[in-house]
């Protein structure tokens, strides 16, 4: 068996900086330190920091008032920042800065009287703060058929915003239905789904057609995850998406297959290790990685993280 191991994979910045600032918290202040939503869509990584005192909350409610909360790396709605603020949470915000950047797009859109068009998956984390934004401006929208649906908007105004986890062939045929409809829509300045899910994704699309299956790491939730595994099931290959090595069938494989294997990029290299492990463990293995595009990004801890004395 060979495996083609895919460069750029796993932990993107943003994934980096949210579990760095997770970390830095319980270390500085002590469990516990609740969390608004997974601090990033991986079983792994939640089950491990609920371990060491973390708690994940749906639901402000559940946060004693005066304690210490995290947002996630998926951002939250302005509505959630005010009852933080109302119950007198400190709050730290691990919000990547990419979705940082499409939230701020929706304000400018929306203070200029524009419809705006968030192309998304009804439900995601990221998708509700967005809209959370401007919600009596902003309609989401799912697939080339829900554009068919949008109303006109009555001043001719309108804008389209995207989910930075999407599929880049997926958004680019709603983007292009878009532009049909409404010659005259308008988009960011610089495109929404971001680097690292682009380069993911360009990476299976490359080495897939080298390969008899695919083994993409990652969390059933996760949508970057998901996209990788469509992705290479699109290219022609049976794909599989699974946690670690205890979700591996060994009956996807024969001893001769060339397997591509990737990360989401909230998946830990410590389970694509151990997903390695397991297959060598069956057969003769041969492991060939193959770098398509090299990242130097780095975002900073939150203001509220950094200089933090902390135990050693």
């Amino acid at each position: 068996m060979k495996i083609l191991l895919a460069a750029p994979r796993g932990f993107c910045a943003g994934v980096n900086m949210a579990i760095e600032s997770l970390d830095v918290a319980l270390r500085a202040f002590g469990p516990p330190v609740y969390v608004y939503h997974e601090i990033v869509h991986n079983r792994y990584v939640v089950e491990t920091f609920r371990e060491r005192g973390a708690v994940f909350v749906n639901d402000l409610e559940q946060v004693p008032e005066g304690s210490y909360l995290l947002f996630s790396a998926h951002g939250v709605a302005p509505e959630v920042r005010r009852i933080a603020r109302q119950r007198r949470l400190t709050a730290i915000d691990a919000t990547c800065p990419l979705v940082t950047k499409v939230h701020l797009e929706a304000i400018r859109f929306a203070k200029e009287g524009y419809l705006i068009v968030l192309i998304g998956h009804e439900g995601h984390d990221e998708v509700v703060g967005t809209m959370g934004e401007a919600p009596h401006c902003m309609v989401l929208v799912e697939s080339e058929e829900d554009v068919d649906r949008l109303p006109v908007p009555f001043n001719g105004k309108i804008a389209y915003l995207t989910q930075t986890t999407l599929s880049v062939d997926d958004a680019n045929r709603i983007i292009r239905r878009l532009k049909e409809r409404f010659p005259q829509i308008v988009g960011p300045p610089k495109e929404d789904i971001c680097y690292a899910t682009q380069n993911r994704q360009e990476a299976v699309r490359l080495l897939a057609a080298e390969a008899d299956v695919a083994l993409v790491v990652g969390s059933q939730n996760s949508s970057n995850s998901q996209r990788l595994k469509e992705i290479a099931g699109e290219c022609g290959i049976p794909a599989y998406l699974v946690d670690g090595p205890q979700d591996i069938d060994l009956g996807w494989f024969s001893a001769d297959d060339t397997v591509l294997m990737t990360a989401g990029a909230s998946a830990p290299e410590k389970l694509v290790e151990e997903c390695i492990a397991f297959l060598e463990q069956h057969f003769p293995t041969t492991i060939e990685t193959r770098v398509v595009r090299t990242e130097e990004v780095h975002f900073p801890l939150p203001r509220e993280l950094r200089g933090l004395p902390l135990p050693s």
